[in-house]
């Protein structure tokens, strides 16, 4: 089973938007040399900790800095964007890194509701219309000679397409164009396990793919120690608990004991969108992997996760390989 990552340019307390792409693209680095299979970026708007909003410019960025592992979205929100824009992007991206692009598409704003306000746009309406634009931006990338306008970048380019999703919404339109289904349980868990039988049985043969491939995602953090990890994952569980209560922020540094000072009420709800994890050290971060690999039957997953120190993601991408070979070489 591969493995590959999913970034969100965390840009931490204290830190700036280079300082978080500097961070990026040595994380990128990292990934390829332990043999991650590809790299996204995820599309955030208007949120302090989060750097990743304009993804096209950022995955050339990352493109330029690493050698073969393959980078992309994860995902792209169509109904912010106009599919000709997204066409021409990512076939320049296809042209620069050949053989390398995934774009991963998602029918969520990837903000609050002032997005379509600030895009100019009724995002929510976008969405209804997302399967329209997903099939739109595949001509685009064909050719087709029913096209008004064809993007020049993207005429022959081939990205590989994906249909991202958190619901049933999304595993019924990928398996009906038969593209592959990369699962957002990191952060929605609810219906991983309905979205990802539904995509299997509904799944119709096309000339992208043959038969189903999904990835499902999973927050990771290793560490030498349980202990060691749970600290450093604490930054991003309050990260995500700011965000629930309306006060999202910077990547704020580990507290010890943080998740034993919350009330039970916010506990919970950590515990519950949280629920696909490997936080630990190397042979607990190794079985949980394993677990959720037999549960979800993917053929790869995505590891998610920050933590405040870049170096200490970079260590727990080695430490997770690391530890994952070991135990299928056992």
């Amino acid at each position: 089973m591969k493995l590959s990552v999913l970034d969100l340019i965390p840009v931490v307390e204290g830190g700036g938007v280079a300082g978080a792409l500097a961070d990026a693209a040595m994380l990128a680095q990292a990934a390829e040399a332990a043999g991650y299979h590809r790299y996204w970026v995820a599309e955030h708007h208007g949120m302090a900790g989060i750097a990743g909003g304009a993804t096209a410019v950022v995955l050339a960025h990352i493109g330029h800095a690493t050698a073969h592992i393959r980078i992309g979205s994860g995902g792209i929100m169509l109904p912010n964007h106009n599919p000709l824009v997204i066409a021409e992007q990512f076939g320049t991206l296809d042209a620069l890194f050949p053989g390398r692009i995934d774009l991963a598409l998602g029918r969520a704003p990837g903000a609050d509701q002032r997005i379509g306000q600030a895009l100019r746009k009724d995002v929510h309406r976008a969405a209804e219309d997302f399967p329209h634009d997903v099939v739109e931006l595949q001509a685009q990338f064909a050719g087709d000679p029913r096209l008004a306008l064809q993007a020049t970048a993207a005429l022959g380019a081939v990205p590989a397409v994906w249909i991202l999703g958190s619901s049933l919404f999304g595993a019924q339109l990928a398996a009906l164009l038969g593209l592959p289904y990369a699962f957002a349980s990191h952060f929605a868990p609810d219906q991983l396990d309905a979205a990802l039988a539904l995509y299997r049985e509904k799944f119709q043969p096309s000339a992208t793919l043959a038969a189903p491939y999904v990835m499902a995602a999973i927050n990771v953090v290793a560490a030498d120690s349980d202990d060691e990890a749970v600290l450093l994952a604490s930054s991003m569980d309050q990260s995500f608990v700011r965000l629930r209560s309306g006060t999202p922020g910077k990547l704020p540094p580990p507290i010890p004991g943080y998740r034993d000072s919350l009330p039970a009420s916010a506990r919970a709800m950590l515990d519950h969108m949280r629920q696909a994890s490997a936080i630990g050290a190397p042979r607990t971060v190794a079985d949980r992997i394993a677990a959720f690999a037999r549960r979800t039957g993917a053929d790869e997953l995505i590891v998610a996760g920050a933590t405040f120190d870049p170096a200490m993601r970079r260590r727990s991408l080695h430490l997770t390989m690391a530890a994952v070979r070991e135990q299928v070489a056992a």
